[in-house]
């Protein structure tokens, strides 16, 4: 009877550094046999393109939240699929938008479909600790991903003073009695739950998600040909991050080379990539379709080069 392959599901709302834990995970799990279902809300596969190597088994559902009924029953396929090959452990990155309430309703399906193939785990959310409380406000899924999770993870907590992240546990606390707690700096995470069982942490029963169709945030991919300097790139980022949820991509700085472009909160980061076709970058609207006519105006004052603007 071959064994039951360990499956854990990441969540945190977007930018709060499920890929960047990700990446430390299979790192340290090297030599074991991985798998890796992938879920951004864009179009664009950009953390995929991160994640992408030769030695792990991958696959990503994009365009939406794989909770959602647009995209569950694309999820609990591969799920299927992914249990025949046998793998050690499977990491599940849900996308940031994603309410994951109903997974082991989703579970079930899966092994209805491909038989008892899984050992669920447990759910881990990791917490930005700089941008979190102003998130809450925004979202109800931001709720939902910590009363549904057994380990909250704070990130970025070498971001933030003790005060702070005392402040975060209680809220958390607040919303999850139960779950462990623990802290991340420079996306470094402490793996000993790897080896015990997260679900003795389980609080909340499983409920209906919040994700549907109606409810979906207005997404956008930015098409860029040439060069932009950085300046004028972070002046654009500036102008409309207060009606964006998150905006990640691809670009080509002036003088600089290819950067893979972040935007989270306020705050905009540049890291060298490798070349890309073209620059790209997604953009989550919190205004809905508003958002079109303040992106072009933004581009056109601080940058003023074509770009295209895509759904």
């Amino acid at each position: 009877m071959t064994e039951k392959t360990k499956l854990y599901v990441l969540t945190g709302f977007l930018g709060s550094g499920k890929t960047t834990v990700l990446l430390r995970l299979l790192e340290a799990l090297k030599g074991k046999r991985v798998g890796v279902i992938q879920n951004e809300f864009g179009k664009l596969g950009i953390d995929g393109t991160i994640l992408r190597n030769d030695d792990i088994q991958m696959v990503e559902i994009n365009r939406g939240s794989i909770f959602c009924s647009c995209l569950k029953l694309s999820f609990v396929q591969a799920l299927a699929e992914m249990a025949q090959q046998d793998f050690d452990y499977l990491f599940v990155e849900s996308s940031g938008l994603g309410d994951p309430s109903n997974v082991e309703e989703i579970l079930e399906a899966a092994k209805a479909l491909a038989g008892d193939r899984y050992s669920f785990q447990g759910a881990i959310c990791l917490v930005d600790s700089v941008n979190f409380l102003d998130q809450l406000e925004d979202l109800e899924t931001v709720y939902r991903q910590l009363k549904h999770c057994h380990l909250a993870v704070l990130t970025k907590v070498d971001l933030v003073d003790g005060e702070r992240i005392c402040a975060l546990k209680a809220k958390i606390r607040e919303i999850n009695p139960k779950c462990r707690i623990d802290v991340s700096s420079h996306g470094n995470l402490n793996l000993g739950f790897l080896e015990e069982n997260l679900m003795q942490y389980q609080w909340a029963e499983g409920e209906e998600t919040t994700n549907s169709e109606e409810a979906k945030p207005k997404t956008l991919v930015l098409q860029f040909e040439g060069e932009v300097e950085q300046e004028k790139l972070e002046r654009f980022l500036a102008e409309i991050e207060a009606d964006l949820y998150r905006a990640k991509g691809f670009f080509h700085l002036k003088g600089q080379g290819w950067n893979q472009v972040d935007l989270v909160g306020q705050q905009v980061d540049c890291t060298p990539c490798e070349e890309k076709e073209i620059s790209q970058m997604v953009l989550i609207s919190k205004i809905g379709p508003a958002v079109i006519k303040k992106i072009f105006s933004a581009w056109e004052s601080q940058v003023g080069l074509p770009m295209q603007l895509k759904n």
